[in-house]
């Protein structure tokens, strides 16, 4: 099978973006991940700051009835709106499924989480991964990215609930079901090696490290 997409959901901290971007390059695809902010903000005329505030997250029942009021009480006072009042979780979801199917019209493309694996599970030509990893080597990933004296126990659990109730709000599926994914990978061993692994089981071949004119000749 030759595949035109490759969608990759991750645990948070198990470096599934860097995967995701490392493959990405070795195949020469487009990657989809903060692209996917940039295109909506965009589409929407909002800053970026606006969408990231949705972004693989739900409304909760109160912030939807505080922007219902916001947008109430602006009509009330003959406030003009702005893009960014009507911009919601709503608006997200219909624009990011937009464009990840726009990237697998146009084939050749890695797309990060953003519920890809749900949206494209019906075509046959994409690979859809899963990427996991101990809470312990998570945590230390992220010691080193995040801002000093952050509960990174905290962090990993909140962005993976936010994560799966994404998944299930929208698409109702379970976030971790296996039945969504052609592999479930721990990337405990290195974000290269589980590359390297994912690479081999899309495509049937080990990737193979460019070789330069120069390091050929002086064979």
């Amino acid at each position: 099978m030759k595949y035109r997409a490759l969608t990759v959901s991750r645990e948070f901290g198990s470096g599934g973006g860097l995967i995701a971007n490392t493959i990405a390059g070795w195949l020469g695809w487009k990657l989809l991940d903060n692209e996917i902010i940039t295109q909506i903000a965009r589409a929407a005329r909002v800053d970026s700051t606006v969408v990231r505030q949705y972004d693989e997250r739900v409304d909760s029942w109160l912030r939807r009835l505080n922007e219902d009021a916001i947008r109430g009480v602006a009509l009330a006072s003959g406030r003009p709106l702005g893009e960014a009042d009507f911009f919601d979780a709503h608006v997200m979801d219909e624009l990011t499924r937009k464009i990840i199917e726009e990237a697998y019209t146009g084939g050749s493309c890695v797309i990060v989480g953003r519920g890809s694996q749900c949206l494209l599970q019906l075509r046959p030509d994409v690979f859809h991964v899963y990427v996991y990893a101990p809470v312990r080597v998570r945590a230390k990933r992220l010691r080193a990215r995040l801002e000093p004296g952050a509960d990174i126990e905290a962090r990993l659990q909140r962005v993976d609930e936010e994560r799966a109730r994404y998944i299930r709000q929208h698409y109702g599926k379970d976030w971790r079901d296996p039945h969504l994914y052609n592999l479930m990978i721990s990337s405990s061993e290195s974000e290269e090696a589980t590359a390297h692994a994912i690479f081999y089981a899309m495509t049937g071949t080990p990737h193979q490290p460019a070789v330069h004119a120069g390091a050929a000749s002086a064979r």
